[in-house]
């Protein structure tokens, strides 16, 4: 379960890490999915998820995660938006990397090239 803290900066805009359990047969492993979070929905209800944005491979994919799953180890918020004027941020589906800074701002322009920022903090 993620840390109430931790849910708070976790809003459309921010580029997190998610840890993520992953079951194959009888082992288990953490696999981790870096991106932009493109929407939040029904708060904190049981039914509450986060949708995240990456490009792998040159391909866009994106990953629904529940907030209360207990497959989600822990999130890493590796930067919060400066400004975003929209709930939802599903219009970013369709513009270039560099259309994507423009609009989120120059915050942003570290975590999506792949680099770490400083102000990290990890959900136990």
């Amino acid at each position: 379960m993620i840390d109430e803290k931790i849910l708070t900066r976790v809003k459309p805009g921010a580029t997190v890490r998610v840890f993520e359990k992953v079951i194959e047969g009888d082992k288990s492993r953490t696999s981790q999915f870096e991106g932009l979070v493109l929407a939040r929905k029904h708060g904190s209800e049981p039914g509450a998820s986060f949708t995240v944005r990456a490009t792998v491979a040159g391909v866009g994919v994106e990953k629904v995660f529940p907030i209360h799953s207990t497959l989600i180890e822990k999130v890493e918020i590796l930067s919060s938006p400066r400004k975003v004027s929209r709930a939802k941020l599903y219009y970013i589906r369709g513009l270039s990397r560099k259309g994507v800074r423009q609009k989120i701002g120059m915050a942003q322009t570290n975590s999506l090239k792949g680099g770490k920022d400083s102000a990290t903090e990890v959900a136990p």
